[in-house]
Parts: structure tokens; C-alpha cells; sequence
């Protein structure tokens, strides 16, 4: 295993220490020029993904930031006392690839995706390098908790198929909410998305008990058409940042600075999500051309980051209901002991509720609402693993006490986080944890095959309709 790691670093490590914005438009670029696509046109690709990179970065930076203040001020008004920080999904990244085993996954996980594509299990390639830190924290997760290299290994590698399948599954659905060609290539294996099952289990619930609550729904994006700017996303900015204002006791000053981040963020999100479809174009074309000469036919899907959907205004919407919801679920909820700051903003949340519901606002803030909770026991059992890394490889956030636990509310991947720890214990030999780990991935496989029956059959009305058409 040391020899593997010591390759997968070898590999891996110059491309990861140039950061994602940049190790992505490599990438891109080499992908697209294995595809035949024309030098000034893979570069101009994996330039405008890197681009698009940095944008979604320095925006969710400049949001999470100026909400995280907010929700100071809301604890020293209140007296609340949550004992761990959120600091975000940025420290948790630093702090996973600090790992050397983050690089051995990587490896593992890219081997795994060739192997898929050779087998013909998969049509995704999946070139979102820099977010396996997601399902690499689920790997050092069970290893700090009690479980060898090699069942971590195992672990990491079963969720990994699943994430690669998933992103065939959702394929016809992204095609859908973008109004994109069937040419398009366009997929995600992001950890946002593994709560697609779920979802998926509590959506049927509003098939059977309350399908009478959709008349009530309404398109996010039509809403602006007919109500004017009322409805639009800066509205909606505006709408959020006055309500957290209010309820942190913030100046007149503070309101107006916090309302206008919120809009000028939410506009400019479904820019640069038009930015990451722009940058995949030229590899979408090289992969048409190489699949119609090469493989009879046979499509290749590219898995990227998930802002691509940024621009779909029904993410916005739920994410900034869900966020005064989360907050006052975080002060009540049993068992939780962290207090949404860095993650006010649900981005591990609602991506993957606009996908399942395709985009009904009504049953993505409901359903939404329900699963919070997962996100805040997720965050609060791995808080001390996450702070004793952090200080362990020297990435402590600064600012924070050194006595302080930190954390992420909304942490992509809280099942999985589950299933780490109860590996992880349940490799130290401790029969009642053997038991739990067991059920719970049996249970997790379950549902998962549950949900990929549900998906084909959503994705043969989809052929048939274009069939028809």
C-alpha cells in the first residue's frame, strides 16, 4: 500500500498544488486534446473552466463570508451557544488534501473509472479531480476511526461506482433542466448528488400523500416574467439578506451591505453557471466526433463540477428559504451542536433537490427541510476528526480558537460520513457496531438500487417523449 501511495503522489501532487482552478483547465485542456479538438480550442475550454472555477469560488467565498458575520452578531444577540464552527467547505478541502491518503483514493478512484468505461458500466469520464476530496474525507474518516487502509480502500471504491453511475442516471435529467441537446456531455459525479436516493424515497411520499400541494408550486424563473423583478433572482438576494439582518440586529447599514452581496451574488451565479457549459463545449464536440468514428455510436458523457446548474433559479430560491430554516433547526435540534455559518448558504443541499424534483420549489424547501438534520449530525460526529487533522497538518483556520471544534453544516455526502465512522468502528472488532455498519450499507445499497430503477424509468419517458416528437 505505502508503494501505491508513494505513486499516487508522484502522479498527483504537482497537479494538486497548482490548486483546482488550475489543475482543472489542464485537464480540460489535455482531455480535450486527446479527442482531437484543436489546440486554440482545448485551451480556450479549459481556460473558461478554470475561469468558471474561480468565479463560483470567489462568489460562495464573498456570500459565506458576509453571512457568517451575520450569524456572529445572531449568537452574541441570543446568547446561543453551539459549540462548534462552521467554517465552510474551503478549510475542510485544505485540510483533506493536506492527507497524502487523498492522492492514493485519487488513483484509486481513477483506475476504478477506467475500468468502468472499458467494461462498458459506465459512459462518464469523469474529470472533476479536485472535488474526490469529498468521498476521500469519507475514506480518512473510517481511517480515524478505527479502520485499516485496506477496508477504507474498499469503502471508498464502493461508493465511488455508485457516484460514477449515478452520473449516467442523472444524465437525461441535466439535459432536461438545461434544455440542452442530446449531444451534450454534460454530467456530474459530485457528492452533492448522493442524496439523490433519499430524496427520491420522500418525493414518492408527496406522490402518494400530497400531490395536491403541486398546484400551488410555481417556475422560479417564469415567477420573474410575471411578477417583474419582484420574483427575480436579486430580489430574492434582497429578500434574505434583510431577514437575516433583522434577525442578528444588524445596523441599517449592515442590512443594505448584506441584501446587496446576497443579490449581486445570486445574479451573478447563474452567469458563471452559463461559463462552465461554455467551457465544456469544445470537448463536448471532440468526444461527438470520436464516438461517431470510433466506438459505433457509443455516447462518452464528461463529469465536471455541479455549477454547471447554477443558473436554474430554483436552487437560489430553496437555498435562501432553507437558510433561515437550517438556522433555527441548528437551535432546536437534538444532538447538534453546530451553528450554520460558513454553510448558511445549503450549496450541499439543493443541487441535488432540483434534480430529483426537477425543480418543484414547493417539495425542494419541504423536502429539503427534512434532511437538514442528516447535514447537522453529519457535521457535528465528524467535528473532531475534522479539527484534530486540521491542527495535526497545520491548517487550523485562523481566527477561531484553538480550543474550538470545527466543522461544515452543510457537508456533501452525510450518509457517507455515517457510513465511515460505523466502518470505522465496526473494523476495531466491536460486534454492536458490526451489526449497525452491515445494516446501514445494506440499506444504503438498497435504496441506491431502489432509486436507479425509479431514474431508468424517468430516463425511458424521457426517450419515448423525444420519440414522439
Amino acid at each position: 500500500m505505502d508503494f501505491i501511495i508513494d505513486i499516487a503522489n508522484k502522479i498527483f501532487q504537482p497537479l494538486i498544488d497548482l490548486g483546482a482552478a488550475p489543475m482543472m483547465a489542464i485537464v480540460l485542456t489535455l482531455i480535450a486534446l486527446l479527442f482531437k479538438v484543436k489546440p486554440s480550442r482545448a485551451l480556450e475550454g479549459g481556460l473558461k473552466l478554470g475561469i468558471a472555477i474561480t468565479g463560483i469560488g470567489a462568489i460562495i467565498d464573498m456570500l459565506t463570508s458576509a453571512f457568517s458575520g451575520a450569524m456572529e452578531d445572531f449568537v452574541e444577540l441570543t446568547g446561543l451557544s453551539l459549540n462548534i464552527t462552521d467554517v465552510g467547505w474551503a478549510p475542510l478541502a485544505t485540510i483533506t488534501w493536506g492527507s497524502p491518503y487523498t492522492l492514493y483514493f485519487l488513483l484509486i478512484l481513477v483506475i476504478v473509472n477506467v475500468i468502468m468505461l472499458i467494461w462498458k458500466k459506465t459512459n462518464t469520464l469523469d474529470v472533476d479531480i479536485f472535488d474526490v476530496w469529498h468521498l476521500a474525507f469519507v475514506g480518512l474518516f473510517s481511517i480515524w476511526a478505527g479502520a485499516n487502509l485496506l477496508i477504507a480502500t474498499v469503502l471508498v471504491t464502493f461508493i465511488g461506482v455508485l457516484k460514477i453511475i449515478n452520473a449516467d442516471l442523472m444524465k437525461p435529467t441535466f439535459n432536461d433542466l438545461l434544455n440542452a441537446p442530446e449531444s451534450s456531455v454534460m454530467t456530474t459525479t459530485h457528492m452533492n448528488y448522493m442524496m439523490n436516493p433519499i430524496i427520491m424515497v420522500f418525493d414518492k411520499i408527496f406522490d402518494k400523500l400530497f400531490p395536491w400541494l403541486d398546484k400551488y408550486d410555481f417556475d422560479a424563473a417564469k415567477l420573474n416574467n410575471k411578477i417583474g423583478f419582484w420574483g427575480s433572482k436579486f430580489a430574492i438576494g434582497i429578500y434574505l439578506g434583510i431577514f437575516v439582518g433583522l434577525l442578528s440586529g444588524q445596523s441599517a447599514t449592515e442590512i443594505f451591505e448584506l441584501s446587496f452581496t446576497a443579490a449581486v451574488s445570486l445574479e451573478l451565479f447563474s452567469l458563471i453557471g452559463q461559463w462552465f457549459i461554455d467551457a465544456i463545449e469544445p470537448l463536448s464536440q471532440g468526444i461527438t466526433d470520436f464516438t461517431s468514428k470510433r466506438l459505433k455510436g457509443r455516447t462518452l458523457n464528461i463529469g465536471i463540477d455541479w455549477p454547471f446548474l447554477a443558473g436554474r433559479a430554483e436552487i437560489w430560491a430553496a437555498a435562501n428559504v432553507l437558510a433561515p430554516i437550517m438556522l433555527l433547526e441548528a437551535m432546536i435540534l437534538p444532538g447538534n451542536a453546530l451553528l450554520p455559518l460558513g454553510g448558511i448558504i445549503a450549496m450541499g443541499v439543493t443541487p441535488a433537490l432540483l434534480v430529483v424534483t426537477r425543480g418543484r420549489i414547493i417539495r425542494m424547501i419541504v423536502i429539503g427541510a427534512i434532511e437538514l438534520p442528516i447535514f447537522l449530525w453529519a457535521g457535528t460526529l465528524a467535528a473532531p476528526f475534522v479539527t484534530n487533522m486540521a491542527k495535526n497538518i497545520g491548517a487550523f483556520p485562523e481566527g477561531v480558537a484553538n480550543s474550538q471544534l470545527i466543522s461544515q453544516t452543510t457537508m456533501e455526502g452525510p450518509i457517507e460520513k455515517f457510513l465511515g465512522y460505523l466502518v470505522g468502528n465496526a473494523s476495531q472488532g466491536q460486534v454492536e457496531f458490526m451489526i449497525y455498519a452491515a445494516l446501514a450499507l445494506i440499506a444504503y445499497l438498497l435504496i441506491f438500487m431502489w432509486y436507479r430503477r425509479e431514474m431508468r424509468k424517468r430516463n425511458a419517458a424521457y426517450a419515448a417523449e423525444k420519440n414522439s416528437n
